[in-house]
Protein backbone atom coordinates (compact mmCIF):
# COMPACT_ATOMS: atom_id res chain seq x y z
CA UNK A 1 0.00 0.00 0.00
CA UNK A 2 2.88 2.29 0.79
CA UNK A 3 4.24 1.87 -2.78
CA UNK A 4 0.92 2.81 -4.38
CA UNK A 5 0.81 6.01 -2.32
CA UNK A 6 4.31 6.97 -3.46
CA UNK A 7 3.35 6.40 -7.11
CA UNK A 8 0.24 8.56 -6.78
CA UNK A 9 2.27 11.36 -5.19
CA UNK A 10 4.92 11.18 -7.91
CA UNK A 11 2.28 11.29 -10.67
CA UNK A 12 0.46 14.16 -8.99
CA UNK A 13 3.64 16.27 -8.71
CA UNK A 14 4.91 15.53 -12.26
CA UNK A 15 5.29 18.57 -14.48
CA UNK A 16 4.55 17.79 -18.10
CA UNK A 17 5.89 19.74 -21.08
CA UNK A 18 8.58 19.77 -23.72
CA UNK A 19 12.25 19.79 -22.96
CA UNK A 20 14.55 22.39 -24.50
CA UNK A 21 16.08 19.77 -26.79
CA UNK A 22 12.67 18.76 -28.13
CA UNK A 23 11.82 22.39 -28.90
CA UNK A 24 15.16 22.92 -30.65
CA UNK A 25 14.64 19.82 -32.79
CA UNK A 26 11.22 21.12 -33.85
CA UNK A 27 12.71 24.52 -34.75
CA UNK A 28 15.46 22.89 -36.81
CA UNK A 29 12.89 20.80 -38.69
CA UNK A 30 10.76 23.88 -39.40
CA UNK A 31 13.85 25.74 -40.62
CA UNK A 32 14.77 22.93 -43.01
CA UNK A 33 11.23 22.81 -44.39
CA UNK A 34 11.25 26.58 -44.94
CA UNK A 35 14.62 26.41 -46.68
CA UNK A 36 13.11 23.93 -49.13
CA UNK A 37 9.67 25.54 -49.55
CA UNK A 38 10.50 29.24 -50.03
CA UNK A 39 12.65 28.90 -53.19
CA UNK A 40 10.09 26.52 -54.70
CA UNK A 41 7.29 28.99 -53.98
CA UNK A 42 9.22 31.85 -55.57
CA UNK A 43 9.89 29.75 -58.67
CA UNK A 44 6.21 28.84 -58.97
CA UNK A 45 5.26 32.50 -58.53
CA UNK A 46 7.64 33.68 -61.27
CA UNK A 47 6.37 31.07 -63.73
CA UNK A 48 2.77 32.01 -62.92
CA UNK A 49 3.45 35.70 -63.61
CA UNK A 50 5.12 34.85 -66.94
CA UNK A 51 2.24 32.61 -68.01
CA UNK A 52 -0.38 35.18 -66.96
CA UNK A 53 1.27 37.96 -68.97
CA UNK A 54 1.60 35.73 -72.06
CA UNK A 55 -2.02 34.55 -71.75
CA UNK A 56 -3.28 38.14 -71.55
CA UNK A 57 -1.39 39.06 -74.73
CA UNK A 58 -2.61 35.95 -76.58
CA UNK A 59 -6.21 36.74 -75.64
CA UNK A 60 -5.87 40.27 -77.09
CA UNK A 61 -4.62 39.15 -80.53
CA UNK A 62 -8.08 38.12 -81.86
CA UNK A 63 -9.38 41.56 -80.84
CA UNK A 64 -6.59 43.23 -82.83
CA UNK A 65 -7.45 41.12 -85.85
CA UNK A 66 -11.14 42.00 -85.45
CA UNK A 67 -10.14 45.67 -85.31
CA UNK A 68 -8.24 45.23 -88.58
CA UNK A 69 -11.17 43.51 -90.27
CA UNK A 70 -13.44 46.40 -89.25
CA UNK A 71 -11.04 49.22 -90.20
CA UNK A 72 -8.77 47.69 -92.91
CA UNK A 73 -5.82 49.05 -90.95
CA UNK A 74 -4.32 48.92 -87.47
CA UNK A 75 -4.17 52.75 -87.35
CA UNK A 76 -5.73 53.98 -84.11
CA UNK A 77 -5.37 50.64 -82.37
CA UNK A 78 -4.95 51.05 -78.63
CA UNK A 79 -6.06 49.34 -75.42
CA UNK A 80 -9.38 51.20 -75.43
CA UNK A 81 -10.16 50.00 -78.97
CA UNK A 82 -9.33 46.42 -77.99
CA UNK A 83 -11.53 46.61 -74.90
CA UNK A 84 -14.42 47.94 -76.95
CA UNK A 85 -14.21 44.71 -78.97
CA UNK A 86 -13.61 42.39 -75.99
CA UNK A 87 -14.61 43.69 -72.56
CA UNK A 88 -13.01 40.64 -70.93
CA UNK A 89 -9.45 41.72 -71.69
CA UNK A 90 -7.17 42.34 -68.74
CA UNK A 91 -6.89 45.97 -67.68
CA UNK A 92 -3.08 45.74 -67.82
CA UNK A 93 -2.97 45.09 -71.58
CA UNK A 94 -1.43 47.87 -73.68
CA UNK A 95 -1.58 48.18 -77.46
CA UNK A 96 -0.45 50.50 -80.23
CA UNK A 97 -0.35 50.55 -84.02
CA UNK A 98 2.98 50.37 -85.87
CA UNK A 99 4.32 51.08 -89.37
CA UNK A 100 1.61 53.55 -90.36
CA UNK A 101 -1.15 51.08 -89.52
CA UNK A 102 0.44 48.02 -91.11
CA UNK A 103 1.16 46.31 -87.76
CA UNK A 104 0.54 46.38 -84.05
CA UNK A 105 2.23 45.85 -80.71
CA UNK A 106 0.41 44.34 -77.74
CA UNK A 107 2.00 43.97 -74.32
CA UNK A 108 1.09 43.10 -70.76
CA UNK A 109 3.08 43.45 -67.56
CA UNK A 110 2.66 41.09 -64.60
CA UNK A 111 5.07 41.66 -61.73
CA UNK A 112 8.54 42.08 -63.24
CA UNK A 113 7.67 40.25 -66.46
CA UNK A 114 6.50 41.78 -69.74
CA UNK A 115 4.90 39.71 -72.48
CA UNK A 116 4.90 41.27 -75.91
CA UNK A 117 3.88 40.48 -79.48
CA UNK A 118 4.51 42.50 -82.62
CA UNK A 119 2.10 41.51 -85.31
CA UNK A 120 0.46 40.47 -87.35
CA UNK A 121 1.92 37.00 -87.22
CA UNK A 122 4.39 37.57 -84.40
CA UNK A 123 5.15 35.27 -81.52
CA UNK A 124 4.62 36.16 -77.88
CA UNK A 125 7.88 36.74 -76.01
CA UNK A 126 8.22 37.14 -72.26
CA UNK A 127 11.13 38.99 -70.71
CA UNK A 128 12.07 40.62 -67.45
CA UNK A 129 12.18 44.17 -68.73
CA UNK A 130 10.10 47.28 -69.26
CA UNK A 131 9.71 46.83 -73.05
CA UNK A 132 6.01 47.59 -73.12
CA UNK A 133 4.21 49.03 -76.12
Amino acid sequence: MHLATKLRQRLANEESGFTLIELLVVLVIIGILLAIAVPSYLGFRDRALQKAAAANVRSAIPSAEAYYSDNSSYTGLDATALKSIDQGLATTVKASSLNSGAGYCISDKQGDYVARVVGPGGTVTVSKSNAEC
